[in-house]
């Protein structure tokens, strides 16, 4: 026996009984997950000291053929399925909340452990998830719920735990990601993009999900909830899609040094915890300001740690499977050497604040005539609810607006202010006699 074999042989009464998992869902990534559990079967053991073999596999349509796979390990009984004696692990990747909430109590009241990727459920429910978990001496683990292959999960849960996290800011959703790099790059519009993401498969035939934020806000209730120790869920999270963002802002954007980024946005304020999601300004030399393609990042500030950057492949099959595969190891290592892993940490109860109290900067657009005076009226307005320009570029206008008799765009970079007194303004800019129609704004981050 050379030295390798002798490493992976048990010691004396060292057991050697499988760990016996179950998969909730065959789709892309369950699918690839079941491959990669029978087909590398004796590399698994040697990470987690013992065997790891399939228990079944629950989907609705148990007699439909499937590549690969056993036939005899599908069933349609997903609740007979999770309460088995036999079963140490489930693996959930439905989606959805129902039947996964259900089925992963079930699971854990009758003792397994847990690795899901589903970041609606966990934003809906997770710290009820959390707390039978704790009662029952099992493990939780979801690092594929929140940006695929990207580990950020584990670090907010277990490396900085005992750091003070200040921020944590990142693009999270690929498929929103692609849509506006591709309009930035080609200066296509939405529809185009959107319907080049579809073909290509980062978009589903229904996009709501990912361009109107829901996606990205339940991946930010996650975050939020890790990186300040309280229970935010996704309902809390304030969000706003990117439907509404044309060329004509990509061009104002790039004419700031900046792109737009759809971003996920968790700090904590003097009211509470914030957790946002919507379109903003990025400095194209600004970490989240090159990533590319279909690609996530995240960008965390830490008072020791400082700044720290993770970044890669946030969706996809292969991406997805890879992170619930590293759960499903750590997970089982756990249940091998009887013990569960750290705890949630999520224990605090502080107050999410109301958007309106958040302190932001803005980039405004408003069209106007160029006349004397104009400039003047506008920033009286802003001083009014004291809110201060930091910079005001005009240009002609062209177009419809033109022919109507106004003449100039003014753009305009505002100070950090907060939320509700911006809003204010701009309701009294948009009744105001000397602008036409409704001012266009994007929050500016980064800078």
């Amino acid at each position: 026996m050379d030295e390798a074999q002798a490493l992976l042989t048990p010691e004396a009464g060292e057991t050697t009984t499988p760990l016996r998992v179950a998969l909730l869902g065959c789709g892309v990534v369950g699918s690839q997950v079941a491959r990669m559990i029978l087909s590398r079967a004796d590399d698994v053991a040697a990470r987690v000291g013992r065997p790891v073999e399939l228990a079944g596999i629950a989907v609705a349509h148990p007699d439909r053929p499937r590549a690969r796979l056993p036939q005899d390990l599908f069933t349609a009984d997903a609740e007979a399925l999770v309460a088995r004696d036999d079963v140490d692990i489930v693996v959930e990747v439905i989606g959805g909340i129902e039947p996964a909430y259900p089925l992963i109590m079930s699971a854990i009241e009758h003792g397994s452990s847990v690795v899901t990727a589903n970041k609606a459920l966990l934003a809906a429910h997770g710290h009820e998830i959390y707390a039978a978990a704790d009662v029952h001496g099992v493990d939780v683990y979801y690092e594929a719920a929140v940006a695929g292959a990207i580990p950020i999960v584990r670090p907010l849960r277990e490396s900085l735990v005992g750091d003070e996290i200040r921020r944590v800011m990142g693009i999270v959703n690929g498929t929103t990601n692609y849509i506006l790099d591709k309009m930035t790059s080609e200066g296509v519009d939405f529809e185009t993009a959107l319907a080049e993401a579809q073909r290509l498969g980062y978009a589903e035939s229904d996009p709501t999900a990912d361009v109107e934020g829901y996606d990205a806000a339940a991946k930010a209730a996650i975050l939020a909830s890790l990186a300040f120790h309280t229970r935010i869920r996704g309902s809390q999270v304030h969000r706003e899609g990117i439907t509404g963002i044309t060329p004509e802002d990509i061009e104002a954007a790039r004419g700031m040094g900046c792109v737009i980024k759809l971003l996920a946005i968790c700090e904590m304020e003097p009211e509470g915890v914030s957790a946002r999601v919507h379109p903003a300004l990025v400095p194209e030399d600004h970490p989240l300001g090159g990533i590319r393609g279909a690609n996530n990042a995240i960008f965390v500030e830490a008072r020791e740690a400082g700044h720290l950057m993770f970044m890669g492949p946030g969706a996809g099959g292969s991406p997805t499977a890879s992170a619930v595969m590293g759960d499903l190891v750590t997970v089982a290592r756990n249940r091998a050497r009887g013990v569960a892993g750290p705890a949630q940490a999520i224990f605090g109860d502080v107050p999410v604040a109301e958007m309106g109290t958040v302190h932001t900067r803005f980039q405004l657009s408003i069209q106007v005539r160029d006349e004397p005076g104009i400039l003047q009226q506008v920033a009286a307005i802003f001083a009014s609810h004291g809110v201060s320009l930091q910079t005001v570029q005009q240009s002609a206008l062209e177009g419809a607006g033109k022919e109507d008799g106004w003449s100039a765009t003014l753009r305009m970079v505002l100070h950090e202010t907060r939320e509700s007194d911006f809003e204010t303004c701009l309701d009294e800019l948009t009744r105001s006699p000397i602008v036409n129609g409704q001012p266009r704004f994007i929050r500016v981050e980064g800078m």
